[in-house]
């Protein structure tokens, strides 16, 4: 005859049971307070950059109410009365205003230019560089090239002004003496777009090349000696061993550069301007100044600034996810 046995556990192996938790409750405890012990230093060090960013960058942010309200000097964000159209009025008048669109439109092509031509500058300078045998030669080329990182863009249009005016420009200058006619550098449209082009790879080059560079001593130099003995070339080695080993950079740099495709620097564009060129000169960043600064219209730019921020995070994120889809590690 078989007897049924009672399905219950024994109090003690709850008991048992609980106190573990317990206790490992208060190992666990006993080692976050042990490591905060030891590196409080850090976090308070953490503090300052984190006040930084709080005072400095989110709370400012409490004025993007401007973009959705009437301005008024005298009342609070909080104040203010609501734009017309749910708060989008201002959004609306950005769009019907053609000089809005046409900061638009020049800011997107000079920016795809520089990407596009810009980008894979450094590059070749930083392969070009590392394939240097003369370590003294490759300091100095490395120096000369981000010298100009240094220069204001003020600066640089003088020196332009100097070497590519149509009439007395140093390389107009010989231009002329080699039989040819002057070339509108400064003056005419097309030749502006890629002046402003050019100036701008100019005045880079040098200083993004530092960090392809940083990116080529992580390269682990048996992969070179490897290459060698299955007979590679240099070419060779540079495909298969120095792009792989700099296209986790690459990607890094790329993926920033499409999350500002429509954000657009103040004093680049505003120095090599003139009034020959302002219809494709006039970026954003131009069409808030004149709007902005000197038109009062404070509502209208903030609502303009608002669209070039949310519409960048877009692209980021975007390139991000696309990245990521293709086997990339991506930002985030």
């Amino acid at each position: 005859m078989k007897t049924a046995t009672a399905n219950t556990s024994h109090p003690t192996a709850k008991f048992s049971n609980a106190s573990g938790s317990a206790l490992s409750f208060h190992n666990k405890g006993q080692k976050t307070l042990n490591y905060f012990k030891r590196y409080w230093t850090l976090y308070l060090l953490l503090l300052f950059p984190i006040a930084y960013f709080l005072i400095f960058k989110y709370v400012p942010m409490n004025y993007i109410q401007i973009a959705f309200k009437k301005y008024s000097i005298v009342q609070s964000p909080w104040e203010m009365p609501w734009a017309a159209n749910g708060g989008f009025e201002y959004f609306i008048k950005a769009f019907a205003n053609r000089d809005f669109i046409y900061a638009l439109r020049n800011t997107i092509t000079l920016n795809l230019l520089d990407l596009i031509v810009g980008f894979p500058a450094p590059i070749l300078l930083a392969l070009v560089l590392n394939e240097l045998k003369f370590k003294r030669f490759k300091r100095v080329t490395q120096t000369i090239a981000y010298m100009p990182h240094f220069l204001s863009w003020v600066i640089i249009y003088g020196m332009a002004v100097q070497l590519l005016a149509p009439t007395d420009g140093l390389v107009n200058i010989i231009i002329n003496r080699m039989g040819f006619e002057s070339i509108p550098f400064l003056n005419d449209p097309t030749h502006w777009i890629w002046t402003y082009v050019f100036l701008g790879i100019w005045q880079s080059v040098g200083w993004n090349t530092i960090i392809y560079l940083a990116a080529l001593t992580a390269i682990n130099p048996e992969l070179y000696e490897a290459a060698s003995i299955d007979g590679a070339s240099r070419i060779r080695k540079i495909w298969h061993v120095t792009l792989p080993g700099l296209r986790p950079t690459i990607m890094t740099l790329l993926i920033l550069s499409l999350g500002n495709i429509i954000g657009s620097s103040f004093d680049r564009p505003y120095a090599l301007q003139n009034n020959l060129v302002n219809n494709v000169s006039n970026v954003l960043s131009i069409f808030v100044y004149n709007n902005g600064i000197k038109g009062l219209q404070f509502s209208l730019t903030t609502a303009v600034g608002l669209f070039q921020s949310v519409v960048n995070v877009v692209f980021l994120f975007t390139a991000n996810k696309v990245a990521k889809k293709f086997g990339e590690r991506g930002l985030f």
